[in-house]
């Protein structure tokens, strides 16, 4: 981020933000947070393994004047990749061409990543920086997923401030089309070798010779 923090969770904690947690009495307890070293601001294995199973991101933005502005991004699971222990990128596909996120990180950087995992009701919110990059065909390519059917455009590149998780609580369980698909594939396939097997039990013994 362009201003120092003292924290890293001052990326989100403003004073403002402070003065109202001192109202509201969470001020102490986020305080012990700051003293414990703040927010991860680094990818460990817990946010690799995370990433690595995500097929879906918001990504926030907003323009010089504060404007704010989230857009959806997908993939096939782990399109989002980790270039380094501070950076993620992930392949930008081509889409109702519009812009809005490419205009708004030409003249403010700051963006923001929430992942959403519905299944396991977990989330991870990502603050840092971010730049498009359209001119680096072999790191487009690198990034981009063989047998998605989409048209890759750009990279984004994403350099992390902070990141930190959220509790399960509000977050309603639900489930991809495709897992649900393929326990239901499971499980019929395996009631159709429980009726065979039944079947088999069922017929009568075979005439003696």
């Amino acid at each position: 981020m362009s201003d120092t923090l003292i924290h890293s969770s001052d990326v989100a904690f403003t004073p403002a933000v402070k003065a109202i947690q001192a109202r509201k009495g969470s001020r102490d307890a986020y305080a012990r947070v700051e003293q414990r070293g703040g927010w991860r601001t680094e990818v460990d294995e817990n946010l690799t393994a995370f990433l690595a199973d995500a097929n879906s991101l918001y990504f926030a933005t907003s323009t010089a004047d504060g404007q704010p502005y989230i857009q959806h991004r997908g993939g096939p699971k782990g399109f989002v990749k980790i270039l380094d222990k501070n950076t993620l990128a992930f392949a930008d596909y081509s889409g109702n061409r519009q812009y809005i996120t490419q205009g708004n990180l030409s003249e403010n950087p700051r963006a923001y990543i929430f992942v959403m995992d519905y299944a396991h009701r977990r989330r991870v919110k990502i603050w840092g920086e971010a730049r498009i990059v359209d001119d680096d065909p072999a790191l487009l390519t690198s990034l981009t997923s063989s047998g998605y059917k989409a048209r890759p455009e750009q990279v984004i590149l994403f350099k992390i401030s902070a990141w930190d998780t959220n509790c399960p609580q509000h977050i309603p369980q639900k489930f991809d089309a495709a897992d649900v698909a393929a326990a239901l594939a499971v499980r019929d396939s395996r009631i159709a070798e429980l009726e065979a097997e039944l079947a088999a039990l069922r017929a009568p013994p075979s005439p003696a010779r």
